[in-house]
């Protein structure tokens, strides 16, 4: 298997670290990546710390494999008490706590380390890299301008791994762009030590997206995404990188609901407005085309819905493979 330095801290079986992807990180996604030898991810979501509490409760009855907590702090000053309450649950429970969207805290990574776990933080520089192994973080995610989702990488990720990789002494995973075993292969070639993926378990089965989503994301190619600020209603000045097609019919549109989706947060079914920011699930309803479909340039990778464990095996022995050929 891919030991790296990654596998050794954490204790995954391969370098493969599931993104935040929103509502999509659900426990049943978690454990599946994680019973396959991953690190799956369940996000926060803002949901109440007990909510917060019986979804990591439900993803350990379904593996001891490695899991994290995805924290999305865009408004870390104003939330961070808040914050606190669900890292105090989370860091108890999960091995990893990744943090995104926020200037590195060293506060947080000394409140997830008092409770046991590790701490991954998601950046777009060398700064933002360098900042976050001074706060005391043991994995560093550098993300490329070709990530799907919310993008805090403004160059390309190849470029970004090399300033990032000459910086640091922790272990450095890649994000954006990679949804195929060679992808793996080039970036492990390249000095990475395992891949954050997105868009690949979008279309996993048991992430539960909307089917509409993953038959977008299965027609699709790089070029058919976009890097815009189009979908920023409930989350202004955040780049993002979604399907071109979503941005069109968002759009063309008429009105200002696209539709419902449950929020955790709130605990009830709440209206989707016309740009805004969120993720469509199965229980999403309405004009799904309308809603953003975050997808990264990897998203040609995305050929069929399949099992979760079954796209770790296929990312992992393909890029075995390339790299005894390249040795």
């Amino acid at each position: 298997m891919l030991r790296t330095r990654f596998t050794d801290l954490v204790g995954c079986s391969v370098p493969i670290q599931q993104a935040g992807m929103g509502s999509l990180a659900n426990p049943k996604l978690a454990g599946a990546i994680a019973n396959a030898g991953g690190q799956g991810m369940v996000s926060w979501n803002g949901m109440p710390p007990a909510v917060l509490a019986a979804q990591l409760d439900e993803v350990r009855r379904q593996t001891q494999g490695v899991i994290g907590v995805n924290f999305l702090v865009p408004d870390l000053e104003e939330e961070r008490e808040y914050i606190c309450q669900g890292l105090e649950v989370a860091a108890t429970r999960a091995n990893v706590i990744d943090f995104f969207w926020a200037d590195p805290d060293a506060s947080l990574v000394d409140r997830a380390h008092a409770g046991g776990a590790l701490v991954s933080w998601q950046v777009g520089s060398r700064a933002e890299a360098v900042a976050a192994a001074d706060a005391g973080c043991d994995v560093i995610i550098a993300q490329g301008i070709e990530a799907g989702g919310h993008v805090r990488g403004q160059v390309g990720l190849l470029a970004l791994l090399d300033q990032i990789i000459e910086a640091v002494d922790v272990p450095v995973l890649a994000a954006g762009g990679i949804g195929t075993g060679r992808d793996l292969a080039a970036v492990l070639a390249a000095g990475a030590d395992g891949v954050r993926l997105g868009t690949r378990f979008v279309a996993a089965e048991e992430a539960g997206a909307h089917p509409t989503y993953v038959k977008a994301l299965i027609a699709a190619e790089a070029e058919d995404t976009v890097y815009t600020e189009v979908f920023s209603v409930g989350w202004p000045d955040a780049p993002h990188r979604c399907l071109r097609a979503a941005i069109e019919a968002a759009t063309a549109f008429e009105g200002d609901v696209v539709g419902e989706r449950f929020s955790a947060y709130h605990g009830k079914r709440m209206p989707v407005h016309r740009f805004q920011s969120m993720t469509a699930t199965q229980d999403t309803t309405g004009h799904i085309e309308a809603m953003p479909l975050w997808a990264g340039e990897s998203v040609g990778g995305v050929k069929r819905l399949q099992p979760a464990a079954e796209i770790v095996t296929e990312l992992v022995e393909e890029a075995e493979k390339l790299l005894r050929r390249w040795a």
